[in-house]
């Protein structure tokens, strides 16, 4: 480490993008800990209704209510957020595109003390003496107001959410400005990493969007607390307002969502398969421009979530089309990535195992979205568990495996260790495939009809034939749950035993592997460097000695990559 780094209490509270980093992934990986076992609490539930969970005894109605609203909250807005949008923002963006710092180290800094008041929160509303909140993760009203769901819990909720916005909120303009101000001398926008796309075009959604969820909460709070009747319908109270205005708020917000954290997990991915295929990223413009489409279309799908709220048809149909349209380009991504890795002299490492395992989940996921953005399919399927298994495939497989696929990734760099790789191919594939055993199973039950948030399933006659298949997926997420013992261990031990990291381990040419120290000085560079391709140059027909150059390594001979050899005279 840095003997100049920041001790103490000046380093609990540093501005070093670094360090920030850190803090971001230690709190990520905390909560995402503390939703995993809520995530078995409910599958206990589900498996064995009424029987005694271990350590907590029999879950009453009211706290496996609990449970699945603070795991649907936990998961995107205090673990994946954190871990996919403040770690990996932080840490890759200053350094991969060659700068100091981020533009507003204070604010930075702010920003991750913002999330922290926001988790203690959280954890004052789940230990709330009259229960924690009950309304679901969404939050509609009138089960969310004081009518349905009374208590401070889901009061403390609403502005753990709050604080959790303006948290992401600070970030975006941070990172914006950051990669629109701060890049390093020849690093034009098309010589940016495909993970600097992700991140810069989510930060653009987060800006927009998060917002808007700030409001949905800020007006929520107030009908709680100040007895306002913004969300409650003139046909509860006199002068009252529409929960429907609720729903179109939170989803022209919700929907972006899923784009806010699926856009750095492509960008990683893009990244990742080209680096260990040994091949540049096919399609590099085309992986961006589609990127760029899906962010502009994500503002314009959002009603394909209210189909069964008495919409307009019109407006309906509208919606349907744009959420298939929207879908075209995220294929593309996918097609690319296919044909990166075709012919490629793949290493499968830690790293491009989980970044093969998002490829393959999120075409899947993405595939069964198309049966949930036609109406008359979404009519039956709505609120089933066939939503749920598609929402976990793209929100929770896809989004973690693209998580973990960074971490091991970027520890060498983030720690100046190596984890152990070992250790890493066992985590992935007691991940990969519970992982998709548990959310494709939920398709199937969904498709049987098996309805979502039900304390237990086996009172109603119709789904007791399905009580077989909870209790297998929950026996799979046992296992589950174990492989992650790999991962705990795996990261610990690497941080304080594990060999030290050479400089550029993965033998890549972006500029935190050729010009950084592992881990990085406060200052990031010694001195600035000047950049002259872009991030893939792999197996240049040019390179002898070594298959990658550095992105500031000019080629033998002076010539760019690319470059036309001059034409023979006639």
């Amino acid at each position: 480490m840095d003997v100049t780094a920041p001790r103490g209490l000046a380093r609990v509270f540093s501005r070093d993008h670094k360090v920030i980093a850190r803090q971001f992934l230690w709190l990520g990986l905390v909560f995402l800990l503390v939703g995993g076992l809520m995530a078995m609490y409910m599958r206990w539930q589900l498996a064995y209704p009424g029987r005694p969970a271990p350590f907590v005894g029999v879950i009453s109605p009211a706290g496996y209510t609990t449970l699945f609203t603070l795991h649907g909250t936990i998961m995107i807005f205090f673990a994946i957020t954190p871990i996919l949008i403040g770690a990996f923002g932080n840490f890759c963006i200053p350094l991969q595109i060659g700068a100091r710092d981020m533009s507003f180290p204070t604010l930075n800094m702010l920003s991750v003390w913002t999330q922290v008041a926001a988790s203690l929160l959280l954890t004052g509303a789940a230990l709330a003496p009259s229960g924690g909140p009950k309304a679901g993760w969404t939050a509609y009203p009138p089960l969310s107001t004081q009518l349905g769901t009374p208590g401070v819990g889901q009061t403390l909720w609403t502005l753990a959410l709050v604080l959790a916005g303006a948290s992401t909120t600070m970030g975006a303009v941070n990172y914006l400005t950051t990669v629109i101000r701060e890049r390093a001398p020849g690093m034009t926008f098309f010589r940016l990493p495909l993970t600097i796309w992700g991140l810069w075009l989510t930060s653009i959604l987060n800006a927009l969007f998060v917002p808007i969820l700030g409001v949905a909460m800020l007006l929520l709070f107030c009908d709680r607390a100040f007895g306002t009747h913004f969300f409650l319908a003139a046909a509860m109270v006199r002068a009252g307002g529409d929960p429907m205005l609720y729903q179109h708020l939170f989803w022209i917000f919700g929907h972006p969502e899923v784009y806010i954290l699926i856009l750095p997990v492509w960008g990683i991915t893009s990244d990742l398969l080209a680096f260990f295929a040994r091949k540049p990223a096919y399609g590099y413009r085309v992986s961006v421009l589609s990127m760029c489409t899906v962010t502009l279309l994500s503002a314009l799908v959002y009603g394909h979530h209210m189909y069964v709220s008495s919409m307009s048809p019109l407006l309906g149909r509208a919606f349907m089309v744009l959420t298939l349209v929207i879908s075209a380009p995220a294929m593309m991504l996918v097609l690319n990535w296919i044909h990166t890795l075709w012919r490629g002299s793949i290493r499968l490492t830690a790293p491009m195992l989980f970044t093969i395992g998002v490829l393959f989940v999120f075409g899947v996921g993405g595939l069964t979205g198309l049966y949930l953005a036609d109406i008359p399919q979404d009519v039956y399927l709505h609120d089933t568990y066939f939503v749920v298994g598609h929402f976990h495939l793209i929100m929770a497989a896809a989004v973690f495996l693209g998580s973990f696929a960074g971490i091991y990734f970027w520890f060498p760099k983030m720690f100046g260790r190596m984890m152990s790789p070992r250790l890493g191919k066992i985590h992935f594939w007691l991940t990969f495939v519970p992982l998709f055993c548990i959310f494709f199973g939920m398709l199937i039950l969904g498709n049987a009809g098996m309805q979502r948030r039900l304390y237990d399933p086996s009172v109603y006659e119709t789904f007791r034939p399905l009580q077989k298949w909870n209790k297998g997926l929950t026996h799979i997420a046992w296992i589950l749950l174990a492989g992650q013992l790999a991962f705990i261990w795996n990261f610990f031990w690497s941080l304080y035993r594990g060999a030290p990291a050479p400089q550029n381990p993965w033998e890549v040419g972006t500029l935190e592997w050729t010009h950084a120290s592992s881990p990085p000085s406060v200052h990031n560079f010694d001195e600035i460097p000047t950049v002259l391709h872009g991030p893939h140059e792999l197996n240049h027909p040019q390179l002898t000695g070594k298959d990658w150059l550095g992105q500031a390594e000019p080629l033998p001979g002076g010539r760019e990559p690319g470059a036309r050899e001059p034409e023979e005279k006639s």
